[in-house]
């Protein structure tokens, strides 16, 4: 295949440029409010309690109902259903700008939700059935560059804008590009056919739904406990219905999620790994929001910034992966995305102290963006090479689904095990000056501020860290750090074992 053959032409630009903006919504629209949660909640005098779940509804709903959106735009239309979900998030954040008060926040938050639900889910099956297949991979690194590009620059500028012209301005953005959007796609965008005759599985599409929002509800309470009722019973509900699930599908004729899918070793090769990119990159924000505030005393601000530097270096590799996975295959690509995410957590298992050169964080983080976005282009392409005719956003959908529950693994993952290692290493610490278990203990409750609930939150007071009774725990917050650090990398390369020896050498014929 030619380079001009895969290069996209300037309607396949446009109608990349369309989906991406509203891909990008789904990303952009919940972690500007996260990261601007403080003045929100201040400004709304919203319940301590509540604060979790106000900067999490969107999320949940989009969890819950990521697959059903997928089989929904299967049967009534995929382009009507994307710009349907478009004027909903408009409509849901420009009525946010007006909020009175908590609850009413809270409501348009779980209506932005459904309306995202439709972004998540939609934009890479439309970009299936919109472009030649020989252009679809650079296609999807066009996409991809233009999502990393918007989500580096987006949030600065919004702390930005917080600060001169107040909160109400955050629901502004994410209009501007549903709008952007929504031009853009009904001019440009074909409306691929419909599959008549394929009924709607709302049990099942319900089953999932319940699996995967009991499963993020438990691993976020999971993060103030293992052993609590909170923790427990959506835990344990999650895996109970997912079988409920399993044994209703095979008695369905069109259930909801296809389990011949998962026969392909190539389809389950690429949801573990977009699982695994999504659980390293929302780990990472918990790893640099709190060994940045508790051990090298950075801002939230500056850690944010960590983000910006080598933006658009991306944005061209993610690219240039799409152009290597149309002339090669997805198999190398996916490959070298994990390989560099493993690289980046070793160099942080090896460099990580309390005298650690703040720049070195600059490079580790933009390996992990790096091998993240490299790794979900080729994860992609590889899903939607396996998606049957009129099936497009069910199997996109899928690929989404397990993107949300490794972001939501992340955080609660890397917060269990960095609480196990910190722990270890006092314990070594107290023992070697001489302190018996419940001094130590008693000393590292006295400054322990509680589980991180989001990224840029800490764990323990970075003032009061350094006045444990002696014990020096920034020494030891850091050597947990390393080993959570070096228990992680394993996960990509494990993965990258796994696409080595299932995943063809080759490219397989277009569809």
């Amino acid at each position: 295949m030619s380079s001009t053959e895969s290069r996209p032409d300037s309607t396949t630009l446009r109608i990349v440029l369309a989906l991406a903006l509203a891909f990008t919504v789904t990303v952009v629209d919940p972690l500007v409010l996260s990261l601007n949660l403080p003045e929100v909640s201040r400004a709304l005098h919203v319940p301590p309690q509540a604060v979790g779940l106000l900067g999490g509804a969107a999320t949940l709903v989009m969890a819950a109902s990521v697959l059903a959106a997928g089989r929904l735009g299967d049967s009534v239309g995929l382009k009507r259903l994307l710009m349907l979900g478009l004027v909903v998030v408009t409509v849901a954040d420009l009525l946010s700008v007006f909020s009175p008060g908590y609850g009413f926040l809270l409501a348009m938050r779980c209506a932005a939700g459904l309306g995202m639900t439709a972004l998540l889910a939609v934009p890479l099956a439309l970009l299936k059935v919109s472009t030649a297949p020989e252009r679809r991979p650079v296609a999807i690194g066009c996409l991809m560059a233009v999502d990393v590009v918007l989500c580096g620059v987006i949030p600065a500028f919004a702390g930005w804008a917080v600060a001169a012209v107040g909160w109400r301005f955050l629901f502004l953005i994410a209009p501007l590009l549903c709008v952007a959007s929504l031009w853009l796609t009904a001019r440009y965008v074909p409306e691929p056919p419909v599959q008549r005759g394929r009924r709607l599985d709302v049990v099942g599409v319900t089953l999932i739904g319940v699996t995967l929002l009991a499963l993020v509800v438990g691993l976020a309470a999971a993060q103030n406990g293992v052993l609590r009722p909170e923790t427990l019973v959506p835990l344990g509900v999650s895996p109970s219905v997912a079988v409920l699930f399993v044994l209703h599908a095979r008695r369905t004729p069109q259930p909801a999620l296809d389990l011949a899918l998962f026969r392909s070793a190539p389809f389950s090769v690429a949801l573990a790994a977009t699982f695994t990119l999504n659980l390293l990159i929302g780990g990472l924000g918990i790893v640099l929001g709190q060994f940045g505030s508790v051990v090298l005393s950075l801002s939230p601000e500056s850690i944010g910034l960590l983000y910006l530097p080598g933006t658009l270096l991306i944005a061209g590799a993610v690219i240039l992966a799409g152009g290597l996975i149309g002339r090669y295959s997805p198999r190398p690509v996916m490959i070298t995305g994990l390989l560099v995410m493993a690289t980046s957590g070793l160099l942080m298992a090896g460099t990580a102290g309390p005298a650690m050169a703040v720049w070195l964080l600059v490079p580790i983080t933009w390996m992990c963006t790096l091998g993240s976005v490299v790794t979900s282009a080729s994860v992609s392409e590889t899903v939607l090479s396996e998606a049957a005719p009129g099936q497009s956003g069910t199997v996109a959908s899928v690929q989404m689904a397990f993107a949300m529950t490794g972001a939501a693994f992340g955080p609660t993952v890397y917060v269990l095990l960095l609480d196990y290692f910190f722990r270890r290493q006092w314990l070594v610490d107290a023992k070697s000056r001489g302190l018996s278990v419940a001094r130590a203990g008693r000393a590292v409750d006295a400054v322990r501020s509680g589980l991180a609930q989001s990224p840029g939150s800490t764990v323990y007071d970075p003032n009061l860290l350094r006045q444990a009774s002696g014990l020096d725990l920034g020494l030891d917050f850091a050597n947990g750090l390393r080993l959570t650090m070096l228990t992680v990398s394993v996960l990509p390369l494990g993965v990258a074992v796994l696409a080595f020896l299932l995943m063809s050498r080759h490219r397989e014929p277009t569809d």
